[in-house]
């Protein structure tokens, strides 16, 4: 049940991301390169590149009982 499309994606604000972290019902992903991430980054957020998502998107190591909020900026 993936997206297709990146219209398919549903958005979510910072306030409802920081929220879900906070409470444990989300994992923060940083899809941005290595150094990038390194630089500056949400803190607690995980980084896993976009290359990798999309090479085996279900293959990745993440809990997949929590949501999963992907940011790239």
């Amino acid at each position: 049940n993936l997206p297709l499309t990146e219209d398919e994606v549903p958005r979510v604000t910072v306030e409802e991301a920081k929220a879900a972290l906070e409470s444990g019902a989300a994992v923060i992903v940083d899809v941005r390169d290595p150094a990038q991430y390194e630089k500056s980054h949400v803190a607690g957020a995980t980084s896993i590149w976009l290359d990798e998502i999309e090479a085996n998107p279900t293959g990745l190591n993440l809990h997949k009982d929590r949501w999963i909020i992907t940011y790239c900026t």
